[in-house]
């Protein structure tokens, strides 16, 4: 009767026995914490790139709990991602880092490797609309984001006590025609001096200089208010109710020095009707503009973006 019910139920019958063999586990097996070292790569497409690297991650009893990859068939290049449990590996970042660089060197890889223990931190921008702002400190507050909130910076002083309610540094940068170079000059100042390693654009309604944009790129995350490439720059929800559009939407992407052109990391969209006023496309479209931000952000502090020329690969 087991045999029997075996052919017909296996994965009933392993996850009944399978507690009666734990004692038989290799003990390096038990890990103490979920700490894990991510790392993310791209390189040439070639034969034996997944070898190579489960082949490196095996050899030292790494235990891989989460993978993922893609060849891309027109630019014959390979994006692979994947999460290492830490405690399973004989060494730390740098160690890792040293001993997989030949392997790199071997197939031309573009690669990183992130820890878990690690917390980026996060300086945010903001003008005066609040929504995405409010989403992300609850967010961080609730733990959604493995990050630190080092800083927020404003040009108005609107969401000063908002902030610093939440211990949180708050900055007032006054950015006016005439005087956006000093401004944008210290905005990067605090960025740096915060240490800064991811920009977030919560609606942040100023164009940042070329400098900023070209001294960290890919670290500027931004929320654009339009399903992008439609309607860029301002009043995207005007335009598209001049349009007459049936679906509005926001767009979560890499700032580059080309206005709303960077490489999108999320996006999502809300069907609308000719009944809907653009104040109605406005309230409707601050619900995405929160939700698409947070996603995108998660992807970028989780390392499931990867850059491709100016587009994305996202390996969630």
């Amino acid at each position: 009767m087991r045999n029997r019910i075996a052919a017909y139920f296996p994965a009933m019958v392993q996850c009944t026995i399978a507690p009666h063999f734990l004692h038989h586990m290799d003990p390096r097996s038990v890990v103490s914490s979920n700490r894990r070292f991510t790392i993310v790569l791209s390189c040439p497409d070639r034969v034996g790139i997944i070898a190579a690297v489960s082949a490196f991650v095996a050899g030292h009893k790494g235990w891989t709990v989460e993978a993922g990859n893609f060849a891309d068939a027109q630019g014959r290049r390979f994006f692979m991602r994947q999460e290492i449990l830490a405690d399973t590996l004989p060494f730390d970042v740098d160690q890792f880092r040293e001993a997989f660089a030949p392997i790199a060197e071997e197939y031309g890889m573009d690669w990183r490797i992130s820890d878990s223990a690690h917390r980026k931190r996060l300086v945010i921008l903001v003008s005066k609309q609040g929504h995405c702002l409010y989403d992300l400190l609850a967010r961080w507050r609730d733990g959604e984001l493995n990050a630190d909130i080092a800083s927020v910076i404003s040009n108005h002083d609107t969401f000063r006590s908002l902030v610093e309610w939440h211990g949180i540094p708050f900055h007032h940068v006054p950015v006016t025609p005439d005087d956006k170079e000093r401004a944008f000059a210290e905005v990067s100042r605090l960025y740096d001096e915060a240490g800064g390693e991811v920009m977030v654009l919560a609606r942040y309604m100023q164009i940042l200089s070329p400098a900023i944009c070209d001294k960290y790129r890919g670290q500027i995350i931004n929320i654009h208010h339009s399903f992008l490439p439609s309607f860029i720059g301002g009043r995207p929800y005007h335009q598209a109710y001049v349009r007459g559009v049936k679906l509005i939407g926001a767009t979560c992407h890499y700032v580059t020095t080309d206005l709303d052109e960077g490489p999108i990391i999320e996006q999502d969209v809300i069907r609308v009707d000719h009944s809907d006023e653009p104040d109605d496309l406005v309230r409707y479209g601050r619900d995405i503009e929160k939700v698409v931000l947070a996603r995108g952000l998660r992807y970028h502090l989780e390392d499931r973006v990867l850059l491709d020329g100016n587009k994305t690969v996202v390996l969630r």
